[in-house]
């Protein structure tokens, strides 16, 4: 966040307190216990950065990556990278994340990692009415129901894998539980019950955020960030839109949204092929 104000003069979007983002590191421990690296200050012992960590069994995901301003140019990211990046190479899977392109900084320091950028997301935001979104919902949001079972991470990670090449039911188990923050999970169904896709929100007052999710076109993709969002009624979340959905994301703007960022995946490694539309997210960054 000190990063976003000395740059940018953009750190109060954040707010002026750390107690918001307590929640990530819940989620964080919850999720993938003892996977996270840490770096102190040798003279001080003061924790200086962390950086967490996400194995899957098609890759390994690098979450945040923080350090202290005080540390920011010593090196500190790197170093905790590198044992990151030596892990997933032993196991012989690619490194995934997602970057600000506005922290050039961050983005320059995973480009010299070897670290590619592929998708490019638009990261908008809009205040949802208190009377739900103005206009006529997308045709295809008849057929979206919110999911509750559990058991339901099954078909959810197999169509993740089908469309995007990647696996991570504990992800979805972890969601459908809801037992740390606040999720709902959307899916769309065709008339047969196939899936089509499926958008999870954090309801969270810490990250009021809609992903991760897949959609196999941008009809679909409309119609899950239609009913995701008019649930959220009198907040503001932020959401990701691949920049290449084009039509999505004029569809966005009708109904209110505005840019706030712009994003990128990047890999270190293979790049798994995918099909459809994916929403990122930034809790947990586990894609």
């Amino acid at each position: 966040m000190s990063w976003y104000e000395s740059r940018l003069g953009q750190g109060a979007r954040f707010g002026d307190s750390p107690a918001p983002f307590l929640l990530f590191p819940e989620v964080y421990a919850a999720l993938d216990p003892g996977h996270a690296v840490a770096a102190w200050d040798e003279s001080t012992g003061e924790l200086i950065g962390v950086c967490f960590v996400h194995p899957r069994a098609t890759h390994v995901a690098v979450g945040i990556v923080a350090t202290a301003p005080e540390a920011q140019g010593r090196g500190v990211a790197r170093a905790m990278l590198e044992p990151v990046i030596e892990a997933a190479k032993a196991r012989g899977l690619p490194l995934r994340l997602v970057s600000s392109l506005m922290n050039l900084d961050s983005f320059s320091l995973y480009s010299r990692l070897g670290f590619v950028a592929h998708t490019i997301y638009q990261d908008l935001t809009l205040t949802v009415p208190a009377s739900g979104l103005a206009g006529a919902a997308p045709v295809e949001a008849r057929r979206v129901r919110r999911v509750t079972e559990v058991a339901e991470a099954v078909r959810l990670a197999a169509f993740e894998r089908e469309w995007q090449g990647i696996e991570r039911e504990q992800d979805y188990v972890f969601f459908l539980r809801n037992e740390i923050g606040a999720w709902r999970v959307w899916m769309l169904e065709d008339a047969s019950g196939a899936l089509e896709g499926f958008i999870v929100a954090s309801h969270h007052p810490s990250c009021v955020m809609l992903g991760p999710g897949v959609a196999r076109d941008e009809a679909v993709a409309a119609a899950l960030l239609w009913s995701a969002l008019d649930a959220m009624r009198g907040l503001s979340p932020v959401f990701l839109v691949p920049n290449a959905a084009a039509q999505l994301v004029r569809t966005c703007y009708g109904w209110g949204a505005r840019n706030l960022e712009l994003h990128a995946a990047q890999t270190l490694g293979p790049v798994a092929a995918a099909s459809g539309i994916a929403f990122p997210t930034f809790l947990p960054e586990t894609g």
